[in-house]
């Protein structure tokens, strides 16, 4: 979550965000590839986490009616506040030519809703339908239909705007033009393969806490292993395939540059193993220190925390433009508006800002989200505190 925060300062403080591509080996720096990689890491970890915590609620003996009213009540709430308050809080736009980015809450409110109906189950099952389609969604990569390019783009059929949310990911638009345009940058197939594997994957959790932290252990370093293997010889599991540059450096960054948009399979070996590796290394270590204090507090209250850094992220670019004489009228448009103009308008300032800005509102963040942790932790009848 605190890596999060790095990633969506980049969004608003960083100058020429929107036109640049931080991955691309040709045009990127090394600090800045870094900076956009480790973000990778966030929502596979989310997912397959929320996956988890479910699956140990059933092990702890939570029915599996009760279990799926809570997904699915759950799941409707997310894909509400990716729509309507995420959508506000990034764009500080209530232009309806541009519906929204559907993103990580989006897609774990749409995979739990998947889930609602898979915990009827056997857990194992669940967890083996999740891992076959993790594995082989990439093998649907070659069907690919229009995504919206501008206002002379043809409105898509059911079946083609149906099959961008599933697998595609992009743009389309909701009838001909001028009618309203969704992005959706998390498809919903492959980010249900993994909570249902999460899912499964909590029987682990069950076991005494040896044998646990090898199992992680083997399975996280496991991951990375295929990874290397499948992407070595670009052999399967991402359409983007590697090539060697004339620098070390850019062969790298060639060769870790795998598609999040949607998820491949090789995006999700390599960014689900460090988090694997972490549990395990954290299993059973006090957390007395002060800043995993601080951590810990984050994770009480996530999706509190969640909304807060959108909005501070948003404002602290709107400050650094103004700092630095330049416009802002980029702060209040949504994406339709933006990419129908022309030119773009001027705005952020240079990487370090974006530390910067993320090391001071780290602080800031921390005093709400402190207060509304000891709030759930006071007030555990009101159930409604589960939902934020």
């Amino acid at each position: 979550m605190v890596i999060m925060l790095i990633d969506h300062m980049r969004d608003y403080v960083l100058e020429g965000v929107f036109i640049s591509n931080p991955l691309k080996p040709e045009t990127t720096t090394a600090w800045l590839y870094i900076t956009r990689w480790i973000t990778h890491l966030c929502a596979p970890t989310f997912v397959l986490l929320a996956g988890v915590s479910t699956g140990i609620q059933a092990l702890r003996g939570v029915s599996r009616s009760e279990l799926s009213r809570f997904l699915w009540t759950r799941g409707l709430w997310l894909v509400f506040l990716e729509l309507v308050v995420v959508r506000s809080l990034m764009w500080f736009n209530w232009n309806l030519s541009f519906v929204g980015l559907l993103q990580v809450i989006w897609a774990i409110g749409c995979s739990m809703l998947g889930l609602s109906v898979l915990v009827r189950l056997p857990m194992r099952s669940v967890g083996i339908i999740g891992l076959v389609i993790v594995a082989g969604h990439n093998l649907l990569d070659p069907v690919q239909v229009p995504i919206w390019k501008g206002p002379d783009s043809a409105a898509p059929t059911f079946f083609q705007a149906l099959w961008i949310t599933l697998h595609q990911a992009g743009p389309f638009s909701l009838g001909s033009w001028p009618a309203p345009v969704v992005f959706v940058m998390y498809p919903v197939l492959p980010w249900l393969g993994v909570i249902a594997m999460g899912y499964g994957f909590a029987e682990v959790f069950g076991l005494e806490p040896d044998r646990r932290r090898r199992i992680l252990i083997r399975v996280g370093w496991g991951m990375l292993a295929l990874f290397f293997v499948l992407r070595w010889g670009n052999l399967y599991g991402d359409p983007l395939p590697w090539t060697p540059y004339a620098t070390i450096t850019q062969t790298i960054m060639s060769f870790m540059n795998v598609q999040k948009y949607g998820p491949s399979l090789l995006y999700m070996l390599v960014t689900l193993t460090p988090g694997l590796i972490l549990l395990a290394w954290l299993e059973g270590r006090p957390l007395t220190h002060s800043i995993a204090r601080v951590l810990v507090t984050f994770g009480r209250v996530p999706m509190f925390y969640y909304l807060l850094q959108w909005a501070a992220a948003h404002v602290a670019g709107i400050l650094v433009s103004l700092c630095l004489g330049k416009e802002i009228l980029f702060y209040f448009l949504n994406y339709v508006q933006l990419v129908t103009m022309d030119p773009m308008p001027s705005m952020g300032g240079p990487l370090w800002m974006v530390y910067a800005c993320w090391a001071i509102s780290l602080p800031i963040l921390y005093l709400p989200c402190r207060w509304y942790a000891d709030l759930k932790a006071r007030r555990k009848d009101l159930a409604i505190l589960r939902y934020l």
